[in-house]
């Protein structure tokens, strides 16, 4: 079976995380910091806060703004479902917003229209990897005093308008799953260019402590710490660290590597009548994901998928809606044409860094020969 995705994991990250280990500083520490400093820098960011999991630093970005109950924060429905939980978390309300249907991403046309005088933020999701237009949103958002923050979980090493996403976000949050092109297994960063915030944020991870457990251990003398607020532990551990600096050093080169592939996938797909994902005019995908469209005259989703299975094809449903979730029921929202369609629509096909080009003629055969178009002549 060809899989959706498959991390590339090697023994340069085994060696990393095995140094870790015999370097008796397992926990948050000096590799922690070193990760954060080299991954900040590398999308454009002052300062890096390495988290848990994309989803606690969406939680710490909401709570550093102070955002609350009795406010709202615009989200897209159309994301995974951490991106509104995150909202919730801190007693406030997502609100669902509709996207563009070329991206999948919101934009100031889909955002406007559901802000109310107590919008607190919009939380833009450069979604799959595909960069949103973000300049547009902060010029609806920053006049009204509204923050944008970035869920950049799946964007590592996109571009907007030819620089890294996350370059002069306010704040903009990152996983590392291992389904995201750099895995340290499980882990996320936070990142911003206030230096006042890195600083909180870094408290906030770690109980509200006003020494870290690090800082105290190097310190050289007693430090009896203390604890300025009720906080989190949402902490790296330096084994994870270790392997993501080795995975941030093969980034370029497997983005390279998926760009290549999707482009073949582009070549290979036409004629079939589905539409896959694209570039927007304003920046460039890592292609996390390489969804793709069904034409309106093919089987169901669901029928689409199992013949795909039965070929030899794991593939994955679209982009979830979350509003459409049980986590959501009944809770109000506008309506959302174009989240429905994309979600019901919609399919993931396998991209991953060694596939092959046999494994592509594969993938594409099997979904014409399920969409009953007539059989591709593929390269060999």
């Amino acid at each position: 079976m060809i899989p959706v995705m498959r991390p590339l994991l090697g023994e340069e990250e085994a060696l990393a995380a095995a140094e870790a280990v015999r370097s008796g500083w397992v926990a948050q520490g000096p590799r922690v910091r070193e990760f954060e400093e080299a991954f900040a820098a590398s999308v454009g960011a002052q300062h890096g806060v390495a988290v848990s999991s994309c989803t606690t630093g969406l939680h710490l970005a909401v709570h550093l703004l102070g955002v609350g109950p009795g406010d709202e924060v615009v989200v897209p429905s159309l994301s995974f479902i951490a991106t509104a939980n995150a909202v919730r978390y801190t007693g406030a309300t997502p609100v669902f917003a509709d996207v563009d249907a070329t991206t999948g991403n919101l934009s100031a046309s889909t955002v406007e229209p559901v802000l109310t005088d107590r919008t607190r933020a919009v939380m833009v999701v450069h979604q799959a990897g595909v960069p949103a237009d973000v300049d547009e949103l902060k010029a609806l958002c920053e006049p009204k005093g509204i923050a944008v923050i970035e869920d950049a979980a799946c964007a590592a090493g996109s571009t907007y308008k030819g620089k890294p996403v996350g370059t002069n976000a306010l704040l903009a949050a990152w996983s590392f799953h291992p389904r995201k092109l750099l895995t340290t297994g499980e882990g996320g960063m936070v990142t911003t260019d206030d230096p006042d915030w890195a600083v909180r944020l870094k408290r906030l991870r770690e109980h509200g402590m006003s020494v870290s457990a690090a800082d105290r251990h190097h310190g050289g003398a007693a430090v009896i710490e203390q604890y300025l607020e009720t906080a989190f532990n949402y902490r790296m551990t330096d084994i994870q660290a270790a392997v993501g600096l080795v995975q941030l050093s093969k980034l370029d080169a497997i983005i390279a590597r998926r760009r290549e592939l999707a482009a073949r996938y582009h070549e290979l797909l036409e004629g079939t009548g589905v539409t896959a994902v694209r570039d927007p005019e304003y920046g460039t995908t890592n292609y996390q994901s390489f969804w793709v469209w069904l034409p309106e005259d093919a089987p169901d989703r669901q029928e689409v998928l199992a013949g795909l299975a039965e070929r030899g094809v794991s593939a994955r449903r679209g982009i979830m809606a979350s509003h459409l979730e049980p986590a959501y029921e009944g809770h109000p929202s506008a309506a959302l044409p174009v989240t429905e369609a994309f979600t019901a629509r919609t399919l993931i096909l396998p991209l991953f860094h060694d596939m092959t080009e046999s494994e592509q003629d594969q993938v594409v055969s099997a979904l014409s020969e399920t969409l009953h178009t007539p059989h591709l002549t593929v390269r060999g």
